[in-house]
């Protein structure tokens, strides 16, 4: 698709068939990075990673809407120039054909990727089926504005049709980066925030448990969950913890995305006081009444 915008761009001048190859320009650029991502993002936690590399998928998102702005200002820059030194336009029927038949693969494709993201819940295979759904609506529009002068032969409606399409991409480039940042410092999506408090209200009402400093974070792939659960003093710590593992093993069945649960066990009738007392020595490993680093 890229050859033949490329040749379409060669065969009439349009400032508009420019842009849409430099959005494929940019495109390639993404998608090579969108696959190591993927590449990335599929590799086990260890040693360094404790958490794995889901989280990449932000920077590839961000890295793609940065190339996505980069291409507006170029398509931008370069229609005024074209509008300014005078427009030569040749042969737009068959340019127009081309540009056409890639708008529909592009179409088709896009969808798909953004239909296997969802389903497969990876921001970069949705992140870059949207880039390549924004790609196909370049394509539309330059396709609508091509016809244009076609039709009427006033060839400003080009570059202005070009500048129309580059405002376009730099509002779905800033999507894309907004998100991007949004995912790297953990902003709260509401509705997943209530879908996700809503669950956990409900198991511990049904085990007859108490919550707080309920939080999650979103790595792109998956939610972690962390949740303190509050028992009561006398009950022993085995069926604490089994309560524990119970909504660590049911919530992720109730939420529409993968979720991790981390738990924090806590006494009901005294957390509060203890999160108040100052920090005392670390505990040492090691069985009871072992001797301890220091000890004489």
């Amino acid at each position: 698709m890229l050859a033949g915008k490329t040749g379409a761009y060669w065969w009439t001048g349009s400032a508009a068939i420019l842009s849409d190859a430099a959005e494929s320009v940019v495109h390639l650029g993404a998608v090579a990075f969108a696959a190591f991502s993927l590449w990335l993002a599929g590799h086990p936690p260890n040693d360094r990673f404790r958490y794995g590399y889901e989280r990449v998928s932000f920077f590839s998102a961000g890295f793609e809407g940065a190339l996505i702005v980069l291409a507006g200002f170029f398509i931008i820059y370069t229609a005024v120039q074209k509008w300014l030194h005078g427009l030569v336009l040749e042969n737009l029927g068959a340019g127009t054909v081309v540009v056409l038949a890639a708008a529909l693969v592009n179409a088709g494709l896009g969808g798909y990727l953004v239909y296997r993201g969802k389903r497969s819940h990876s921001l970069i295979l949705e992140a870059n089926g949207r880039h390549v759904l924004t790609d196909s609506w370049t394509s539309f529009g330059v396709v609508g504005g091509l016809g244009l002068v076609l039709l009427t032969g006033w060839k400003p409606f080009d570059p202005i049709l070009a500048i129309a399409v580059a405002l376009n991409i730099l509002w779905s480039g800033w999507s894309l980066i907004r998100r991007s940042i949004a995912g790297l410092m953990d902003y709260t999506d509401r509705a997943l925030s209530a879908q996700i408090t809503e669950e956990v209200e409900r198991l511990t009402g049904e085990l007859n448990l108490s919550f707080h400093e309920l939080r999650f974070r979103d790595t792109g792939q998956r939610i972690l969950v962390e949740v303190h659960l509050l028992f009561p003093y006398e009950m022993k710590l085995g069926e604490a913890h089994r309560l524990a593992t119970c909504i660590e093993q049911t919530l992720p069945s109730r939420c529409s995305r993968p979720v991790e649960v981390i738990t924090h066990l806590e006494a009901l009738e005294d957390h509060a006081q203890v999160h108040l007392l100052s920090p005392g020595p670390a505990v040492q490993n090691g069985p009871a009444g072992a001797p301890r680093p220091g000890d004489r």
